[in-house]
């Protein structure tokens, strides 16, 4: 079983319309809902992947209630951890003429000691029966800053595999407590290192303890600085589209990767066609099957250093 976990879940909303103007009023062609927070975009992919996914944080109030409803008929199982706070909602609009989508987020829901002591006896339940864990996303407020260090380090104490995809003090303060991989874009991981150039920031990155460091390079794939190499890789052309959940994806490919014993090329070139697959899709967050399907032998993978 893989665990993602959420603590700031959010109700995706999204728009579309023809153009989207500044101060203007706009008819929506389109409105669509759906179960939303990166780890829960994680799992999502993971269960259309096969894996047995069960997703876990936080969900309360009338949009925690919508957000349940939605992903009760797919594959991730629910073991939310409700709270007296409403879930945030994040509204995208999606400007038909450019393919451009502009994103609002929420902040989340306050969460009470009482809530969050509840969610830890719920994680430390699911982490003894995980085969890997993914903590993403933004902290909901109310919830200290070192939440993602203290569950990395119970997810070590398990022997549990760890996968943190956070940005700002949250990712300073869990890589010091040692995750097995974490994967920030090159802005988040340049805001950390003080590095603008990928490969040096990765590997600074993983001298404050990150055990693998995947760094999102958006349209150009991926940089992976692991203890057994450093490795590129990329689509093979660049795609237009949609953008909104293609980190999510990446995530799911290497944790699937990773659950079924692939060497990093095969984890990368997972992530990397997934991602891309994801930007074609229709709808914002899901993935082209077929389009997957005929970018994952396509992609470049190419070792660029020696272990650091």
């Amino acid at each position: 079983m893989i665990l993602t976990v959420t603590l700031n879940s959010a109700l995706d909303v999204t728009y579309t319309v023809d153009a989207l103007v500044p101060h203007a009023s706009h008819r929506v062609g389109e409105v669509t809902e759906r179960p939303g927070g990166k780890g829960l975009n994680v799992a999502r992919v993971l269960g259309e992947l096969g894996h047995d996914t069960v997703v876990t944080g936080f969900a309360g109030g009338s949009t925690g209630d919508v957000l349940r409803a939605l992903l009760a008929p797919l594959p991730p199982r629910d073991a939310l951890v409700p709270v007296t706070g409403n879930t945030r909602r994040t509204l995208a609009i999606t400007d038909r003429s450019t393919g451009d989508t502009t994103q609002l987020n929420e902040p989340g829901p306050q969460v009470s000691g009482g809530e969050w002591a509840t969610f830890l006896r719920t994680y430390g339940e699911l982490v003894a029966d995980a085969d890997a864990v993914a903590l993403c996303g933004s902290l909901p407020p109310g919830v200290h800053v070192g939440a993602y260090a203290e569950l990395v380090r119970i997810a070590r104490a398990a022997a549990v595999p760890v996968l943190l995809d956070t940005s700002g003090e949250p990712l300073r303060r869990g890589i010091a407590a040692r995750p097995d991989l974490v994967k920030p874009n090159a802005d988040e991981l340049a805001r950390l290192t003080g590095f603008r150039e990928p490969l040096r920031a990765a590997r600074d990155a993983r001298r404050r303890g990150a055990h693998t460091v995947i760094a999102s390079l958006g349209p150009d794939g991926v940089l992976a600085d692991t203890p057994d190499g450093t490795w590129r890789a990329a689509p093979p052309a660049p795609v237009r589209g949609n953008p909104t959940g293609a980190g999510d994806s990446a995530v799911a490919g290497l944790l699937s990767a990773l659950a079924e014993g692939l060497d990093w090329p095969g984890r990368l070139a997972r992530a990397v066609a997934l991602s891309t697959a994801t930007v074609l899709a229709p709808a914002a967050g899901e993935f082209d099957a077929a389009a997957y399907a005929e970018l994952l032998p396509r992609v470049r993978v190419e070792r660029v250093g020696d272990p650091a």
